[in-house]
């Protein structure tokens, strides 16, 4: 008995160490993978997060990059807008409805040969001739055309086209119909000054009959015609015109309406089934 567990030692002894041997070795080996998976791991960390910011750089990079061009889309479109090119396309326009426009300098009324046959309207201390019945309709500014610029209208710059007209020492400038003012920063323009002379008139004009004599009229202005020159005229009592510029003020005197033009007043009438204007004679009722 003793021989046979005598020679059962060794083979145990063996087999003992061979498993602390395979079991030893199997604990290294994981140690190892884990040691190269950390290691792996901690190595590709930094790649992501750098790849995060640089993202993130450019992303901000490129709302910068936004930011800048439209701060340059804004300000380059401010200058356009403040340009004026020898077109005029690009013009400032004064959009203040209650700009005090200078309309002061073509208001007399010419007294008209022509006998009134029709009472007139009396009011306030005043008496309102008009040789056509009054017939109300609302007050239409008219536009003449893309050259053409109502009173108040201010620019920076004239067209090459434009000429200076001086009237009583005043210097104005005239262009395609339109008489402008010195302004701070620009030009304005402003009501025909009465005896200005030009060489030319649009080819727009309304023709009118005062009575006495023909009158072309454009814009708000009254021309005669004095040899191959057209003067400024102030306006005759009872012309009948089809319509009237920007600038003008529907005032309420009595019962009937007016469009007023700094002391001249028009009175809303119906001609062969218009609507049109006819100048009145204001006259202080003694």
């Amino acid at each position: 008995m003793k021989n046979i567990l005598n020679s059962l030692k060794m083979p145990i002894l063996i087999g003992i160490m061979g498993s602390l041997f395979l079991i030893s070795m199997s604990g290294w080996a994981q140690r190892n993978t884990s040691d190269r998976r950390a290691s792996s791991t901690q190595s590709a960390r930094p790649s992501t997060s750098s790849s995060k910011i640089r993202d993130r750089k450019i992303t901000n990079d490129r709302r910068n990059s936004d930011a800048s061009n439209n701060k340059v889309v804004r300000r380059n479109t401010t200058v356009r807008n403040t340009t004026v090119n020898k077109s005029r396309n690009n013009v400032t326009v004064n959009v203040n409805n209650n700009v005090n426009v200078r309309n002061n300098r073509n208001t007399v009324v010419r007294r008209n040969t022509v006998v009134y046959a029709r009472q007139p309207y009396r009011y306030g201390g005043y008496r309102y001739h008009a040789y056509h019945p009054y017939y109300y309709h609302p007050y239409r500014p008219f536009y003449w055309g893309p050259v053409w610029h109502p009173w108040g209208f201010f620019v920076r710059t004239l067209a090459v086209t434009a000429v200076v007209v001086r009237v009583e020492n005043t210097q104005y400038h005239y262009d395609q119909g339109v008489w402008y003012s010195p302004a701070t920063g620009g030009y304005e323009a402003i009501p025909a000054p009465v005896g200005g002379t030009v060489n030319y008139i649009p080819s727009g004009v309304q023709t009118v009959n005062t009575g006495t004599v023909n009158n072309y009229y454009y814009g708000g202005t009254y021309y005669e015609k004095e040899g191959s020159s057209y003067r400024v005229v102030a306006p005759t009592a009872g012309t009948i015109v089809e319509s009237l510029p920007e600038g003008g003020e529907e005032v309420t005197i009595g019962d009937l309406k007016y469009i007023k033009f700094g002391e001249t007043y028009y009175q809303p009438i119906q001609d062969d089934g218009k609507d049109k204007y006819e100048v009145v004679l204001v006259e202080e009722d003694n």
